[in-house]
C-alpha cells in the first residue's frame, strides 16, 4: 500500500467509489473491446460516459460488477476488487439502470418491483417496508405503490426502475441512456431527482446536453481508449475532439453558453 493509501486509511478518507487500472479485454471472437482503461471516479461525484457507438462503453459497464472479468488490469469499487469472493457485495454497491425500464420491472406491483431487490438480500418486515418507501420517495414515486408497472407512463417506469437500485443503497448508480424516449418535462423531472441523490453517478449518454446538465466532469472513450477526461463544458466545446469522436451537439445548441452545475 502507497504512502498515500495509508495517509487516505488514516484520515478517514474513503476510499474512490471506482477505480479502474489499466483495464483491457478481448471477446472470446478475438475482438479487442478495452486497451489498458484507467478511470477514478470520487465518492460522490457525477461523471458522464461519452463516445460513440462501439467504443467499449457497455463494455466498461459489465465489468463494474463482475459480469465480465478483465483480461488484465483490475477494477475496484468503494475499495473492493472486483472478484468471484466480493461479487454478491459488489453487485449490491453497483447498481445498474438499464435503457428500457421494462428490462427492470417484472413484477404485480410497483412496490414488489422496489422490494425484490431487498427481499433477496434477506429484508423483511419493517425495515424492508421503510426501504421501499424511502427509495420511492426518491423519485417522487411513493403514491404510486399500489399500481401495475405497465399501467405508468414511460417515464414513471423509468423513475421506478431507479428507485428498484437504489432501495439497495448503492455506492455507485450507473444510468444507461437515462433521457432517452422521456419527453422534455419527463426529461427535467428525472435530471431533478439525480441531482438531489447522494450517491456516485456514471452516465453512459449521447445526450451531449444532459451530460452538461447533470456532469461536471465526462470522460470520453473511443475505441476502446480514454481519449479525453476533464469539464464536460470544456470538452464540448472542443470542436476537434468532437469531429474526430462523432460526438455531435444538437443544431444550435452551444455549450459554452450554459452555466455549469455546481456539483
Amino acid at each position: 500500500m502507497s504512502s498515500t493509501e495509508d495517509s487516505r486509511r488514516d484520515e478517514g478518507t474513503p476510499p474512490p467509489s471506482l477505480q479502474v487500472s489499466s483495464l483491457a479485454y478481448a471477446y472470446p471472437d478475438g475482438h479487442q473491446a478495452l486497451f489498458g482503461v484507467d478511470l477514478t471516479v470520487p465518492r460522490g461525484e457525477r461523471v458522464a460516459l461519452l463516445g460513440p457507438n462501439g467504443a467499449g462503453k457497455t463494455t466498461l459497464v459489465l465489468h463494474l460488477n463482475g459480469i465480465l472479468t478483465a483480461g488484465a488490469g483490475s477494477v475496484t469499487v468503494a475499495g473492493l476488487p472486483v472478484a468471484p469472493r466480493n461479487l454478491a457485495e459488489i453487485r449490491r454497491r453497483v447498481g445498474i439502470v438499464f435503457q428500457d425500464p421494462d428490462d427492470q420491472l417484472f413484477m404485480p406491483t410497483v412496490r414488489e418491483d422496489v422490494a425484490f431487490g431487498p427481499a433477496t438480500a434477506g429484508l423483511r418486515g419493517a425495515e424492508l417496508e421503510s426501504r421501499v418507501h424511502d427509495a420511492l420517495a426518491q423519485v417522487g414515486m411513493e403514491g404510486h405503490a399500489g399500481r401495475p408497472p405497465h399501467h405508468l407512463s414511460f417515464g414513471q417506469r423509468r423513475r421506478v426502475a431507479v428507485a428498484t437500485v437504489l432501495a439497495m443503497k448503492p455506492e455507485i448508480l450507473v444510468l444507461d441512456e437515462p433521457s432517452s424516449n422521456l419527453d422534455p418535462a419527463s426529461r427535467r423531472e428525472l435530471a431533478d431527482i439525480l441531482k438531489g441523490l447522494d450517491v456516485t453517478v456514471l452516465m453512459v449518454t449521447h445526450d451531449l446536453p444532459y451530460a452538461l446538465q447533470l456532469c461536471r466532469r465526462s470522460v470520453v472513450l473511443s475505441d476502446g481508449v480514454i481519449v479525453a477526461d476533464g469539464g464536460t463544458q470544456q470538452l464540448l466545446c472542443d470542436e476537434g475532439l468532437m469531429a474526430e469522436h462523432r460526438l455531435e451537439l444538437p443544431f444550435g445548441f452551444d455549450p459554452g453558453s450554459v452555466t455549469v452545475p455546481g456539483r
